[in-house]
């Protein structure tokens, strides 16, 4: 059940806990590579008391840590600071997401590093990275989608902050610090030496906030939450059915040819408060309006099926549980199964790096116990 992928042969130390390390290096182990979680003593990373649990066992933990190795480490111990330095003549990249300056507390920061082992990429996730006024600070999830900006854009007009639905800012941070070590040994391939990555939450946010930065710089207006409608296109967004909400997008001018005539409303096309999008987006409260009459005629599910006919992108807006059993997501193995001794089998997101010359198997290997790989680890470095 081991992954085969473009990093095997490729060992990663992994000194994260929670979410934005273990998403990182559970990527890197998607893609392959062999990672050593070194945990601290005394229950290890933070996630392994999250739910929910299965027979006491995170699910949460299960599915960030599925596929790695387990030895824990009192890294303020000499005898276990020696460990880690043998596990690091090995090493091809080492992960932390510590707050900036713990590391080199205890010997182990990049500059400490760079000299003894010179191959080594050093890749360090951390709220506000490692630089600027802000690098000693303490961040969250939370944290890092409120000063980001991401919550001023999230929920609808009027409403109160909205969290994104899930953990964006350590999801984004550990993805750009899967892109950052791989650049680094694509770098190390071509020159033989190893860098830092310095990746921060709060850049990353600022990085996706997509648009949002440009509509500023232009208008001089900040922007606020639009619900489910696209600030900059319009129709596109969220409309009421007869029986429930459905998406429907029309990014041009022949798409919303094409929505006016499966609603049966050819003359949307010829109203000129609707003959282009900077006019349609002028007047989108009227537009939605027209759109939503139109569609109080049928269910969603009627409606979805005239626009796919009509080559009119559109979706339901499924749930969770929908998404677990939508045809196209189980054809494209983006749910795999854990197969766990203890607890089972235990379903996850899959991988949505497709590699043609990988397979992309449909199980993964459990996440470890709690120091469960000690023993081999230490035989593997007393050689």
């Amino acid at each position: 059940m081991a992954v085969s992928g473009p990093l095997s042969g490729i060992t990663v130390l992994d000194l994260t806990r929670v979410l934005a390390g273990p998403y990182c290096t559970m990527m890197l182990g998607e893609l392959g590579a062999r990672v050593i979680k070194v945990e601290p003593p005394n229950g290890g990373d933070d996630a392994r008391q999250f739910g929910p649990f299965i027979d006491k066992k995170s699910a949460y933990f299960a599915s960030l840590n599925r596929g790695k190795e387990s030895i824990v480490l009192d890294l303020k111990q000499a005898a276990d600071q020696e460990i880690l330095r043998a596990l690091l003549k090995n090493a091809d990249v080492l992960v932390e997401n510590y707050r900036a300056g713990a590391m080199e507390k205890l010997g182990f920061g990049w500059e400490d590093l760079h000299p003894e082992f010179p191959r080594l990429i050093y890749a360090a996730t951390s709220g506000f990275g490692h630089t600027g006024p802000y690098a000693h600070r303490p961040a969250y999830d939370m944290v890092a989608q409120a000063m980001g900006g991401i919550m001023s854009l999230t929920g609808h007009p009027g409403s109160p902050p909205t969290r994104v639905g899930t953990s964006v800012g350590d999801i984004t941070a550990g993805l750009f610090t899967v892109i950052g070590v791989n650049a680094a040994l694509l770098h190390r391939e071509r020159t033989g030496e190893g860098m830092k990555v310095d990746v921060s939450m709060l850049d990353s946010q600022v990085a996706i906030l997509e648009n949002a930065i440009s509509r500023y710089v232009v208008t001089n207006e900040v922007p606020g939450p639009l619900g489910a409608r696209h600030p900059s296109i319009a129709p596109f967004g969220a409309f009421k059915a007869a029986d429930d909400h459905l998406i429907a997008a029309a990014a041009n001018n022949e798409l919303y040819r094409k929505l006016c005539l499966a609603l049966e409303r050819p003359d949307l096309c010829k109203d000129p408060r609707f003959h282009d999008n900077p006019a349609r987006i002028e007047n989108v409260d009227a537009l939605q309006t027209e759109i939503e009459a139109a569609l109080a005629s049928r269910p969603r599910d009627e409606w979805l099926a005239i626009f796919e006919e009509a080559g009119v992108p559109c979706s339901p807006i499924n749930n969770v549980a929908d998404v677990l059993r939508d045809p196209q997501v189980l054809a494209r193995n983006m749910i795999v199964e854990i197969e766990d001794a203890k607890i089972g089998t235990v379903r996850a997101p899959g991988n949505p790096i497709k590699l043609s010359a990988f397979p992309d198997a449909k199980r993964r290997k459990a996440a470890p116990d709690l120091d469960g790989d000690r023993a081999r680890i230490l035989r593997e470095i007393k050689g």
